[in-house]
């Protein structure tokens, strides 16, 4: 049976509190909580989920792509767990698009985000990646970065101009793209 997870939406305090690091993550307990939590964001059709939007204050997050009717383009990438990220470095250059938040229903903004990060963070089984992500995934890596360091998506955006109600987003954006 797994965990019930509840999210927490904006003006909880423990979304903007700075998340611990994880130093055993070979602890049972542990290995638990990520499969709770993968299976937690499967089942919500979310591209990812941050330890903190539930209620744990760690450094680590599920990153789930797939497309959908608000992300067509969204890549298909099998979901994995992304413990202690950090940036090592990023792109000159940054792109505004569309982000969403599971602890901000209703609401949508226009966030510039880098077009590529370089990234470093530990799997699942403690092994180190160093990667590039690129477009999409440079985006929802860098929402559930900010995720850990208490930041939100609307502390991205530049104007209340790039902001909209999601029925109004659906109404506008996804009928354009259609």
């Amino acid at each position: 049976m797994s965990e019930i997870f509840e999210i927490l939406q904006l003006g909880h305090p423990l979304l903007r509190q700075t998340a611990e690091p994880i130093v055993a993550i070979s602890e049972s307990s542990f290995q638990s909580q990520l499969d709770a939590l993968l299976e937690f964001v499967l089942a919500r059709g979310g591209m990812g989920i941050a330890a903190p939007q539930v209620g744990i204050s760690q450094q680590f997050f599920i990153l789930s792509s797939h497309p959908n009717a608000r992300y067509p383009y969204a890549p298909q990438v099998e979901p994995f767990v992304v413990i202690n990220p950090v940036i090592t470095s990023s792109s000159a250059t940054q792109t505004k698009d569309w982000e969403g938040c599971l602890s901000l229903p209703g609401i949508r903004a226009l966030v510039p985000r880098f077009d590529y990060v370089d990234v470093r963070y530990q799997t699942h089984l403690g092994e180190t990646i160093e990667t590039r992500y690129e477009g999409f995934l440079a985006r929802v890596f860098q929402h559930e970065l900010d995720h850990l360091h208490g930041k939100v998506f609307l502390d991205r955006v530049e104007t209340t101009l790039d902001v909209m109600m999601e029925q109004e987003w659906q109404r506008q954006i996804v009928s354009q793209r259609s």
